[in-house]
């Protein structure tokens, strides 16, 4: 397959991009400058720009473009760019896959867990209502500009991807390995997660399952609390994890970001992902913690 890929220099656009190369297909990167390499096709989705003709030789396109959520603060300045990177990059494909004389056979459109807001103890599936707050609206307003385009479009609703080096446990193992790390808030606020190997892994999936259309929840079948995410590293490193963050340092020091991304309880359910024929390499949060801290 020929795959065009945007946002394939972020975490989980260079582990898709390795893993279809590794596969025998053809990743393709969309760039934001003059292409410079065979692997590369030039765009401009801040002017939505993208040739047309690009798209008829494409099989696939992924679209993993967006400013980071995890820099904070969230000034009014860059959640305008959160907001514009992700519509205008949407716009831009779905704007050519719909001129193309020969359209792809499916979107594959990034989205996020935050659509569904603060969840509680229940269980969140893809038929659970938008939630409230900016990063449900983003979420929803991302999905619908993706839903626009004519062929096969499968949201993958991603929660928190763990990996070795970037990343939301990035910045808390190295925490955890100075002894100053420790559950947020109270710590019984489910995070949902899913290994980086099984993202890219499902992405793959859902391009190749003609079945698969809609949303997806991206999530390893097995959720856990903060408490616990943070206890099984700090176990795997060695480490003591006492020191807590309370709830109002939180709000007080990165307010609105630290309410939606990390003190939000979202319990997401994989049973959709699984019943499509999916199998986790890594399912439990044992296995994957081991793999993160593997090379750490």
């Amino acid at each position: 397959m020929r795959v065009l890929i945007s946002g394939a220099s972020g975490l989980v656009g260079t582990e898709l991009y390795s893993q279809l190369k590794a596969a025998g297909h053809e990743p393709l990167k969309l760039v934001r400058r003059k292409a410079k390499a065979s692997d590369e096709i030039s765009w401009n989705p801040a002017d939505l720009e993208l040739d047309p003709e690009v798209m008829e030789s494409i099989d696939a396109v992924v679209n993993l473009a967006g400013a980071t959520t995890g820099r904070i603060p969230w000034t009014r300045r860059y959640k305008r760019e959160i907001v514009d990177s992700r519509i205008n990059s949407t716009k831009t494909l779905v704007a050519a896959i719909n001129a193309a004389k020969k359209q792809p056979k499916v979107l594959v459109s990034g989205s996020a867990s935050g659509f569904y807001g603060e969840g509680g103890t229940v269980w969140l599936t893809e038929d659970s209502p938008k939630g409230e707050g900016f990063l449900s609206d983003l979420a929803n307003d991302w999905e619908l500009e993706a839903h626009k385009a004519r062929t096969r479009v499968v949201l993958a609703r991603t929660t928190l991807v763990m990996s070795r080096k970037l990343g939301a446990l990035g910045k808390l193992v190295p925490l955890i390995k100075l002894f100053v790390g420790g559950p947020l808030g109270s710590g019984k606020q489910f995070w949902a997660w899913i290994n980086l190997v099984d993202e890219a892994a499902a992405i793959i999936h859902l391009i190749t399952t003609p079945t698969a259309h809609g949303p997806f929840n991206l999530s390893a079948p097995e959720p856990a609390t903060c408490e616990q995410m943070v206890q099984a590293l700090a176990q795997e490193l060695g480490r003591p994890a006492w020191f807590r963050v309370p709830e109002f340092a939180m709000n007080l020091l990165i307010g609105e970001a630290a309410r939606e991304l990390l003190l939000v309880s979202q319990k997401m359910t994989a049973t959709k992902l699984l019943a499509s024929g999916f199998r986790f390499k890594y399912p439990d949060l044992e296995s994957s913690v081991r793999w993160v801290v593997s090379k750490n």
